[in-house]
């Protein structure tokens, strides 16, 4: 294990982490001020159902993935700095995401989405590679689990203040997107002058090696496949309002229900991330994942606004248990010098399936109804559950990063 550097608190997180979490926290009260307006936009005024929903979310989301490999590749070049992917990426997505309010189609919606997915695309595995870089091995759990933890209460702020737009200023989805704006530059702000990126040892390795699937270990490429299944069965989060929408549920109060689950998220995401430090990633990964798989099951059968509040609930705490794990187990396995190009992989794979997870279930909603749809994705994720049960066993050796 990496030894503490003198001087720093073993119990304090870094600064950049601080920072990069406080630029999630806003980046994400921008963004979520539109994406649950965005199933509401597409059935009130574009007259577009869950297949356009799906095929925006899936496509947006899968050249999103595509792109982070790439970045997460160049990241790690010739020990180039991290931080102009990632003010590139919060630039790009926070100038797009507010023209959402002015589309007269949705092919302008998914234009728009995937431009704003295109900057997440170039941040988001050079923002996990530079928190890496700045965190100890017995740290890991704990600095995703805190950044995760205030991204999704910046997405709890996002919601309320657009709740509240909504019920006390004005009814129109166009003015509350435009107003994203604000808290997004202020993101974009923070993260060029707030962060400072220290010089990398650069001992050429990551220039050396080509970028091969088969350069992964075993367990690595176990794990991703895995996880990359486990994606097929992973419903877009923004279906839920859209069956809130289905059930008869007003505008605010599915704002409210998006920031509610945010606000379990939060809750459960720095606690999560504090216990896989001292249990290990696989129990978090396992119980979440088989949480995730039962959530879905019981969403088939939702047919009242009340049940639908409580499953949120549930998706909330499988996905506070998990993502602090999944990225620190990324974490456990690459080795320094390849850590931007691990989470690109990670990212990537995770976003192949984008696509067929998101028409599958828009398809499935459309023809055979929401109750099949939820149960067919159950299915795919208790087999991703037994499959990371069964193939991937974490070793102590695995976790340390060397």
């Amino acid at each position: 294990m990496k030894p503490v550097p003198p001087g720093r608190d073993p119990k304090k997180l870094p600064r950049t982490v601080v920072i990069i979490g406080l630029v999630s926290l806003l980046n994400d009260f921008a963004s979520e001020m539109v994406v649950p307006l965005i199933p509401l936009l597409l059935a009130t005024v574009l007259a577009a159902g869950p297949v356009a929903l799906g095929l925006i979310e899936g496509v947006a989301d899968t050249v999103s993935n595509l792109l982070k490999l790439w970045a997460g590749r160049h990241s790690d070049l010739y020990g180039r700095r991290r931080k102009p992917y990632v003010v590139a990426g919060y630039l790009l997505s926070n100038l797009a995401r507010p023209l959402i309010g002015v589309s007269g189609s949705w092919l302008t919606v998914l234009t728009i989405r995937v431009t704003d997915r295109i900057g997440k695309g170039l941040r988001t595995a050079p923002r996990d590679a530079l928190i890496s870089d700045s965190i100890d091995d017995d740290s890991a759990g704990r600095a995703y689990g805190f950044t995760r933890a205030l991204d999704h209460s910046g997405a709890v702020l996002g919601a309320l203040a657009a709740a509240g737009i909504v019920y006390w200023g004005t009814h129109r989805l166009d003015v509350v997107i435009a107003l994203s704006a604000i808290p997004g530059l202020l993101a974009v702000g923070l993260v060029v002058f707030g962060i400072r990126e220290s010089p990398r040892a650069d001992d050429g390795s990551a220039e050396r090696a080509p970028l091969r699937w088969s350069r992964l270990s075993p367990v690595t490429r176990r794990y991703l496949t895995v996880l990359g299944f486990f994606t097929l069965g992973k419903i877009p989060e923004t279906f839920l309002l859209l069956r809130g929408h289905e059930l008869g549920m007003p505008v605010v109060e599915l704002l409210l229900l998006w920031a509610a689950m945010h606000v379990v998220k939060a809750t459960v995401s720095g606690q999560a991330g504090q216990q896989t430090d001292r249990i290990g990633r696989r129990p978090l990964i396992l119980t979440g994942w088989m949480v995730y798989a039962v959530t879905l099951f019981a969403l088939a059968f939702v047919a009242q606004p009340l049940m639908l509040w409580a499953w949120s609930f549930a998706l909330g705490f499988y996905f506070g248990l998990t993502e602090g794990a999944e990225r620190a187990l990324v974490r456990d396995l690459a080795v320094p010098a390849e850590r931007g190009t691990a989470f690109g992989w990670f990212h990537m794979l995770v976003g192949t399936a984008a696509i067929p997870a998101g028409l599958l279930l828009g398809g499935l909603w459309s023809v055979y109804g929401v109750k099949t749809a939820f149960l067919v994705s159950s299915g795919l994720a208790c087999l991703a559950t037994i499959g990371f049960w069964q193939w991937v066993q974490v070793t102590p050796q695995n976790n340390t990063s060397g």
